[in-house]
């Protein structure tokens, strides 16, 4: 403002205006605070990623960061809602995320609760994510301290006495082991109201049956080996046997199957090896000791192992679903072709969830479906119209949402650099129901590969458009640049001739006078082969080259391909080698002859005048070949590969290469290969490095019998 005052920014005047209009002190204090709102999230932003590159456990609190912690409860939504307050107020980045265990599944209410709750906190800005894991405290504080996270916002029923007593709740555990972080408890009701956390419902309803007998059948097995061992050896302590089979099912089956086997073992034990045997009687006080010892090792070795089991679990859990998306991806990017995307994304998607799934893009104003996995050919009406709503408002609709819940597809918009690029929809029908919290976040992750892929595909396409267009602009600049330039000498002639015609008349000798006209007649051919080369150029890009098949003479061919290169005025000394009785062959007779004057005419121009063009014919099986081989300074061998394409002049460097449009050895391969044929180039031919040919092969067909004779 001084600096204002003073003149130092604007003059007199115009700082007055500044000063009254913009540089208000408020004006600028409100920039002040956004300046260092900006500053802080940068800084933040900063030291977030130092810090997961260093692997430095938060929390460091450059700026706020808040996480919620979404459970299976009915205040699910509402602690969502205060979580977004909360990051309102702070204007901080905020998390949602749940924590699944793994081996065991949320019930179908539960899982619906959950899901809800991820896709409202998605829906007002939170980033979502679910974690796999049995220490519910230790994941959150893990994911916590990785993301730098200052604030954890949890739910709290308002326990009962007894609960107080025997269970430690969440926020207490999170308070006693947050070190530096603050923890939000948002209570409601009571503990009726709310689904706890802690009962889940088994995965696999016969898991725990096949444990309970294998820990059985350990327990049996070791009370066999016991008794086996203590006839041969005398083994004075037979418990040893029984802590290996705690740890079987320990190991395969986790913590309860293992328990079970402890308090089986201690039983067998006591039954079969302690006296009096073959009774749950203890006479002796150090062996009631020492069986109380061994069933508190037995247990704990339970609990470790089985906890090893499940951390293993989680583990491997984390690992399928990296693997599957790394597959997921590396499949996508092989791909270019956006049809070939979506039906490659419907198809992995639909093995990862296990769900049918479809791939919808916009088609002008319409949806089209580009790929479905079981395959499909249309959705219904209903599904077509939350599909195009989830387009349009960039927003989930269908099952499990507030937009068209009684569809049975859940449709996710696909965006890519804040566009739509089209929609997934994924089946809730039927006994799976809607997605768990993990596949719902795995859906995302796969829904996002999509979009990318399908984006690159658009851009590819674009590329290409652009690539052709740019292409197609330098074939004009190069063509008119040819035309212009080519067409000009024959109208010179032309025109000087002419003029000579006009001006002198019937002074001019008669046999000048007849040189004159020759020269009209040769340029005005001259011209008439170019627009006739340009003609068949289009024709057979356009793919519509009409052939006028008849039986042709190879011969009548060639030896009027020489004849119009003598008339247009070559001076080189010109050869015919033709083998005897060959066949005719069903042909154009026009465009053959337009095709060899071509290549004759490109001899005669790039060999140079005096050199030797030799034309021959001969039977090769069912293939007639037509070669036309000058002894020339040849073909460049980095241009060989190239001599057939459009523009291409194929000539040696300091060599002259005259005048020509570079289109008719094209032109020439277009004409043979529509007649079923083929060309090709060879050079050099000769000993010294020199000389060029060009050979044509046509088939020959069946000949007529009257031209057979």
């Amino acid at each position: 403002m001084k600096r204002l005052a003073e003149g130092k920014i604007y003059i007199q005047d115009t700082a007055a205006r500044a000063i009254e209009n913009f540089f208000k002190p408020t004006n600028l204090t409100a920039l002040r605070e956004l300046a260092l709102r900006r500053v802080a999230a940068r800084v933040d932003s900063d030291l977030v990623e130092h810090m997961q590159g260093g692997a430095i456990e938060g929390p460091w609190a450059a700026g706020e960061r808040i996480l919620v912690c979404v459970g299976p409860d009915a205040s699910a939504q509402r602690v969502v809602r205060e979580a977004k307050r909360l990051a309102d107020l702070a204007d901080a980045p905020w998390f949602a995320i749940t924590v699944e265990r793994p081996g065991a599944l949320p019930s179908l209410a539960e899982r619906q609760r959950i899901q809800e709750a991820l896709r409202l906190a998605e829906s007002l800005g939170a980033e979502t994510r679910a974690l796999v894991g049995n220490d519910l405290v230790a994941e959150l504080l893990r994911f916590a301290r990785f993301e730098n996270v200052t604030q954890i916002v949890v739910a709290q029923a308002r326990p009962s006495r007894l609960n107080r007593l025997f269970w430690r709740t969440l926020a207490d555990a999170l308070v006693r082991k947050s070190r530096g972080i603050a923890v939000h408890v948002v209570t409601f009701g009571d503990e009726s109201e709310a689904a706890p956390v802690r009962h889940v419902r088994p995965a696999a309803p016969h898991g725990d049956t096949i444990g309970y007998v294998v820990a059985a059948g350990s327990v049996a097995l070791a009370t066999v080996a016991g008794e086996g061992l203590t006839d041969l050896v005398a083994l004075p302590n037979v418990s040893m046997v029984y802590l290996l089979a705690v740890l079987v099912p320990a190991i395969q089956f986790g913590v309860r199957a293992a328990v079970f086997a402890s308090l089986l073992s201690a039983l067998t034990y006591n039954f079969f090896f302690i006296d009096p045997v073959y009774t749950f009687t203890i006479a002796r006080p150090h062996e009631l000791l020492a069986l109380t010892i061994f069933l508190i090792i037995a247990v704990l070795i339970s609990a470790v192992a089985g906890r090893s089991r499940e951390r293993a679990d989680a583990a491997a859990i984390r690992m399928r679903a990296a693997r599957r998306l790394y597959e997921f991806t590396r499949k996508l990017s092989a791909l270019v072709e956006s049809g070939a995307v979506a039906e490659a994304a419907a198809s992995e998607i639909q093995t990862i969830l296990g769900r049918s799934t479809a791939i919808l893009v916009p088609h002008g104003t319409q949806m089209t479906l580009a790929a479905a996995w079981p395959p499909e050919d249309r959705l219904d009406t209903a599904s077509m119209s939350a599909a195009r709503w989830a387009l349009e408002r960039n927003e989930p609709a269908g099952a499990g949402t507030g937009t068209l819940p009684s569809v049975p597809w859940l449709f996710l918009p696909l965006r890519a650099r804040d566009t739509q690029v089209g929609v997934i929809g994924i089946e809730c029908a039927g006994p799976s129901g809607p997605l768990d919290p993990e596949s719902a976040v795995l859906l995302d992750t796969l829904a996002d590969q999509t979009a990318v892929a399908l984006d690159r595909s658009a851009l590819a396409d674009e590329m290409a458009g652009v690539k052709s267009a740019a292409e197609t602009e330098r074939v004009r600049n190069i063509l008119l640049a040819s035309i212009s330039h080519d067409f000009r000498t024959p109208l010179s002639s032309i025109l000087g001739a002419a003029t000579s015609l006009i001006d002198y008349g019937t002074r001019i000798a008669p046999e000048q006078r007849r040189d004159l006209l020759s020269q009209v007649r040769e340029e005005a051919e001259h011209l008439d082969g170019m627009v006739r080369n340009l003609l068949s150029m289009t024709r057979l890009e356009a793919g519509a080259l009409d052939l006028r098949r008849d039986w042709t003479d190879i011969n009548e061919v060639i030896h009027q391909a020489v004849a119009l290169a003598k008339r247009r005025g070559a001076t080189q000394l010109f050869a015919v080698e033709s083998e005897q009785d060959l066949p005719l062959v069903f042909a154009d007779q026009i465009l053959l002859n337009q095709a060899l004057a071509n290549v004759v005419g490109n001899a005669v121009r790039y060999a140079g005048p005096g050199a030797h063009v030799v034309l021959a014919a001969r039977r090769a099986g069912d293939l007639l070949e037509i070669s036309v081989t000058d002894d020339g300074p040849g073909i460049a061998p980095d241009l060989l590969p190239h001599v057939f394409e459009k523009f291409v002049r194929a000539v040696r460097e300091g060599a002259d290469g005259g005048e020509g449009s570079g289109l008719g050895l094209a032109i020439a391969k277009g004409i043979v290969e529509a007649h079923g044929g083929s060309v090709r180039a060879e050079s050099p031919v000769a000993g010294d490095g020199r000389g060029a040919r060009i050979i044509f092969s046509l088939p020959i067909g069946g000949a007529p019998a009257a031209a057979a004779m």
